[in-house]
């Protein structure tokens, strides 16, 4: 069987342009969180987690990305993967024993707080508090679903939690496993370099983030605050704290009702 995992991180970005260059195997680096991807679309990786802050901390070894190619483990000359669902129905579903031997392989050597983790609309809605969570473990491997899903029976024997981008049907999960491990690395220490940013943002508080502003002062007639230019750190806190729970309140009252809850538990 040809080797179906692809790794990505520390000395496999090239000054290149040729996304083939961020697919070149690489040694596991100890104590560094990282994320396996089990799909059908290796390819897709890192995509847009190469870029930006995410592309550099991987690149720098703050994180790993592993790809786990899921057709050389198919059935057969042609490698099938799926089959007809029981019971009759459109589409094809991924078949238990493909996926068990690609699921072993990949959580094969992983050690201490490892979910494994299948994207699904049935799991639970992506969250700040989720996220936050996932950066502590020590890593995750991700099973990206396609066609009609996979088969029941290895969700129920692998214990895989099912997680959900929103609610709505996408032909994938790739496109949500990326939006989850960037939700996710962005926490790990050293990411961002500035961990006051993750600190102030929507949710982390409980509340959505105030409005930002930057030059130029006036923009078409439209001036930044004047208490974001008096230079008075309190007032500043205090307008983009009542900023935060008027957006809040106005535009996610769900959000704002449990926000209300907690501080109520609280007191």
């Amino acid at each position: 069987m040809t080797q179906p995992s692809k790794s990505h991180g520390r000395l496999s970005i090239g000054a290149t342009l040729k996304p083939r260059a961020l697919m070149t195997d690489t040694p596991d680096l100890a104590g560094v969180w990282k994320a396996k991807i089990l799909t059908l679309f290796p390819g897709a990786f890192p995509g847009v987690l190469g870029e930006s802050l995410t592309g550099k901390a991987l690149q720098q070894g703050l994180w790993q990305l592993e790809t786990i190619d899921l057709r050389p483990f198919g059935i057969g000359k042609h490698k099938n993967v799926d089959d007809t669902p029981a019971g009759g129905g459109a589409g094809m579903v991924l078949r238990a024993d493909v996926l068990g031997e690609a699921i072993e392989q990949a959580m094969a050597g992983t050690r201490g707080n490892w979910p494994l983790i299948y994207l699904s609309p049935r799991g639970r809605r992506m969250d700040q508090t989720m996220m936050q969570n996932f950066a502590r473990c020590d890593g995750m491997t991700l099973l990206c679903g396609r066609f009609e899903g996979v088969d029941e029976r290895v969700l129920e024997h692998y214990g895989i939690q099912e997680v959900s981008l929103g609610d709505f049907v996408m032909t994938g999960g790739e496109l949500a496993a990326q939006a989850l491990i960037d939700a996710t690395v962005r926490l790990i220490p050293g990411v961002l370099g500035n961990q006051a940013s993750t600190e102030e943002e929507s949710f982390s508080s409980g509340l959505l983030e105030h409005p930002q502003y930057t030059r130029p002062a006036d923009w078409k007639g439209r001036p930044i605050p004047d208490v974001l230019m008096s230079g008075h750190h309190g007032k500043i806190a205090e307008w983009r704290r009542q900023m935060s729970e008027d957006i809040t309140k106005a535009r996610r009252p769900d959000l704002w009702d449990a926000y209300q809850n907690r501080h109520r538990d609280g007191d």
